[in-house]
């Protein structure tokens, strides 16, 4: 791998990070990894950015960690040998292994197979994707013991992906997730196998935390915020602050939301959701549009990209969805709430007050469903244990159970 021009040029490139006010620690990340190629590219005998990438896969197993290995190590190798520089809107992988690429033919097979299966069923894309991609990294962790065919998985084996030390180290979801694909490989490998290593899976209970709720306090202090002509808030992060509060849009759909979604004659917001793929129609309040509005004539740069909410640094492009959890946080943090400690902060809490406070007015929950848009009526029951004026019409009295006075005190 010859090293010689990224040597030469590197500095053209952390000055154009700095330039474009990209953040410290993301301009760290480069120098630690150019540092690291340029010193051992000889000793490691690597011969290309893919051997890089693998040296660290080999170090570390965090997916976070990889997936961060694995964006700055492409952005410096486009740079070095096609001398592109970095964009954030670039997002192709240019390494030809993955996961897929390191299992045996046979468990290639079973992944190869699901996902015809399922693409036949029309099954969406993004679920193949991640149940997929949760049985190779099972399978992926049962070749570590050496195990590199159906015939050979043993219940032990399976346990052990599963458990740490008596610890269990996988939830549910993952479970599921495998499940799935060993499914819908049943009829397609024979002797039942498929059947055989589903029975080893283990049995796990599904559990769903207390979600939590904004208080009537809090609701005020995020009115005020977003509201307020004193926010230290951008026109841009009020705007979406005050679209999810009153919609209760998810995160991805705001962030995608374009120009054309708006119907400004009739007030109404017209979209595709990204998780369910169902059309949805919206009324757009006064106060969110006039918010909408005062953000793309004050604020929002002139540029040819439809979304409506860009980023405010060149380039600028679509927010992520990500990028939406720090303005929420922001948010909360201009309220002067949630500051506590494993206090939830995302946009997800402006969703479930909007439920919420539907239920409470009175709307029925097919209604509710409509507008949040959900596929199953079974989505709402999360929102319902926070439904406190109508859960207090449940409650017993107690008048009839004889309770001393100092109980109460």
């Amino acid at each position: 791998m010859d090293v010689q021009n990224l040597r030469e040029k590197y500095p053209l490139l952390i000055t154009f990070l700095e330039e474009n006010q990209y953040s410290r620690n993301y301009i760290g990340c480069f120098k630690r990894e150019i540092k690291c190629i340029l010193s051992k590219a000889k000793s490691e005998k690597w011969n290309s950015y893919t051997d890089v990438y693998l040296f660290h896969t080999k170090r570390t197993k965090s997916i976070s960690v990889l997936q961060e290995k694995r964006g700055i190590i492409g952005a410096i190798a486009r740079f070095d040998l096609e001398n592109i520089y970095p964009d954030r809107s670039y997002k192709s992988p240019i390494f030809k292994k993955t996961a897929y690429d390191l299992l045996s033919e046979e468990f290639k097979a079973v992944i190869t197979t699901y996902c015809s299966v399922e693409r036949k069923k029309g099954k969406k894309e993004d679920t193949i994707y991640t149940e997929s991609h949760n049985a190779t990294s099972f399978l992926l962790s049962l070749q570590e013991d050496n195990i590199f065919s159906l015939i050979a998985i043993t219940e032990k084996a399976v346990l052990d992906t599963f458990y740490q030390n008596g610890k269990l180290r996988r939830g549910c979801s993952y479970k599921k997730n495998i499940a799935a694909v060993i499914k819908a490989c049943i009829p397609y490998f024979p002797n039942n196998i498929c059947a055989t290593v589903l029975s080893y899976l283990p049995a796990l209970r599904e559990r769903r935390k207390n979600i939590q709720y904004l208080t009537k306090e809090e609701t005020s202090k995020i009115k005020t915020v977003l509201t307020g002509m004193n926010s230290s808030l951008s026109l841009r992060d009020k705007a979406i602050g005050l679209l999810a509060f009153y919609t209760g849009l998810r995160s991805c759909d705001i962030a995608g939301l374009v120009l054309s979604d708006i119907d400004w004659n009739s007030d109404l917001i017209h979209i595709r959701q990204q998780k369910t793929e169902v059309p949805l129609t919206l009324p757009l309040r006064a106060i969110v549009g006039n918010a909408i509005y005062e953000y793309l004539i004050n604020e929002r740069p002139e540029t040819k990209c439809q979304n409506v909410f860009l980023t405010q640094v060149h380039p600028f492009i679509k927010l992520q969805s990500g990028s939406l959890y720090s303005i929420s946080m922001q948010i909360m943090k201009a309220g002067n709430i949630r500051t506590n400690p494993g206090d939830r902060k995302g946009f997800h809490l402006f969703r479930h007050h909007m439920a919420i406070s539907l239920l409470e007015n009175g709307i029925s929950q097919p209604v509710i469903s409509q507008t949040m848009g959900h596929q199953s009526p079974a989505s709402l029951h999360p929102y319902l244990s926070a439904d406190f004026l109508h859960l207090k019409e449940c409650s017993l009295s107690i008048e009839n159970f004889p309770i001393q006075k100092e109980v109460l005190l």
